[in-house]
């Protein structure tokens, strides 16, 4: 349907009006992009669309499955997996990989095999869990491509469930993986904080009876204050690489670098990146939760108009103490066709100033709109009829 723009919106709190520059930034990662939640606003990417294989950041796709699965009540925390002997003969040793020290013919919970995969990165926690869900790895990696589908990532494959490599089979985007790691925080906020932000985690015991603790290996947990995850990976042919998100003040940053070359330098990388999104940034408030920004017309209601209003408090990103000048679009696909459901989104305010990237913030619906009746309905075509 042809886009109209609805309505352009004078911003009254501009201060000293004039143009801004993006903050200058240099990262030795190939690959590297950093989004502002809060705004949806894309403060650097540096070939975010290149396709890559994604090593153990595939492993959050494998959790968000499974959350999904946990929040439709599908699958429970406590429920426990068996840990078949073929899976344990391909998944143990050192050319396996990342463990979690499972044993063969061993009974385990669905929630520490999330530990065991989010904090630990095992690659047979993933596939026990792979198997305990879907039966096999390979159906399992059907449910990851079609939650892959449903979330938007539009230039990621699936083709195993802990991301080792396959000959080109998976691979990713970093702009993909920040789109993930934004749905997996936003759909899923209590799973997240529970199993993403652990510093370590202690399952298994060694040869001597020892329990085995192993540390998480998020480069920002500890020095970046507000990490809270996501992932890692490593691998010969993906090089190092990471996915990771902080809050600082109500603002959330999500951050993906890949392509570098060692595991100290994805953490300086990582840190340096992160910091900079916060301090050469800062956010801007727009428009309070529950305000009502304009009114759409609507086509075929019981009511001609409704209210677009903001289902939060909008924020646009800006380079910190610049005041520039800002221009308000209120932007929908229209007409909009009755029903409408208040709170659907039904329409964007889009944000623009020069030398800034555009930013769209959500507006949804302030109320119900049912379908007209029949008669409102030969009324509103008999109107089209005559261009009113």
């Amino acid at each position: 349907m042809k886009k109209f723009l609805l309505a352009t919106i004078a911003l009254s709190f501009t201060v000293a009006p004039g143009s801004a520059q993006t903050p200058p930034f240099e990262t030795a990662a190939p690959v590297a992009y950093l989004e502002d939640l809060s705004s949806d606003a894309v403060l650097f990417a540096k070939d975010a669309d290149r396709r890559m294989p994604p090593a153990s950041m595939a492993k959050m796709m494998t959790a968000y499955v499974a959350f999904d699965l946990i929040k439709q009540g599908k699958l429970k925390l406590d429920t426990m997996a068996d840990v078949r002997p073929e899976t344990w003969r391909k998944w143990h040793g050192p050319s396996a990989g990342s463990t979690m020290f499972l044993s063969p013919g061993q009974k385990v919970s669905v929630e520490n095999l999330l530990n065991g995969i989010m904090v630990v990165s095992g690659n047979d926690a993933c596939v026990v869990l792979a198997e305990h869900i879907a039966g096999t790895e390979e159906a399992f990696v059907n449910l990851m491509n079609q939650k892959a589908k449903e979330i938007g990532l539009t230039g990621s494959r699936f083709g195993t469930s802990n991301g080792w490599p396959d000959e080109g089979r998976t691979y990713v985007t970093a702009r993909d993986l920040a789109k993930l790691a934004k749905a997996t925080i936003v759909n899923h906020p209590d799973l997240y904080k529970r199993f993403y932000s652990k510093e370590s985690f202690t399952f298994g015991t060694t040869m001597g009876g020892a329990p085995i603790t192993q540390a998480n290996r998020d480069p920002l947990l500890g020095r970046v204050r507000g990490a809270d995850g996501l992932k890692t990976g490593h691998t010969e042919e993906a090089g190092y690489g990471f996915t990771g998100s902080a809050e600082q003040n109500g603002r959330r940053l999500v951050m993906v670098v890949a392509g570098l070359t060692s595991f100290n330098q994805r953490i300086e990388e990582s840190v340096k990146f992160m910091d900079w999104g916060f301090r050469a940034w800062s956010s801007r408030k727009l428009v309070s939760k529950g305000r009502t920004v304009e009114q759409a017309a609507v086509q075929l209601g019981d009511a001609s108009q409704v209210g677009l209003v903001a289902p939060r408090d909008l924020a646009i990103a800006i380079p910190s103490g610049a005041s520039p000048d800002l221009r308000a679009t209120v932007v929908y696909r229209g007409p909009i066709k009755a029903p409408i459901k208040a709170g659907q989104h039904i329409a964007d305010l889009v944000v623009t100033s020069p030398g800034l990237p555009e930013q769209r913030l959500p507006l949804v619906a302030a109320a119900d709109v049912g379908e007209a009746g029949f008669f409102g309905r030969i009324w509103a075509g008999l109107m089209s009829l005559f261009g009113a």
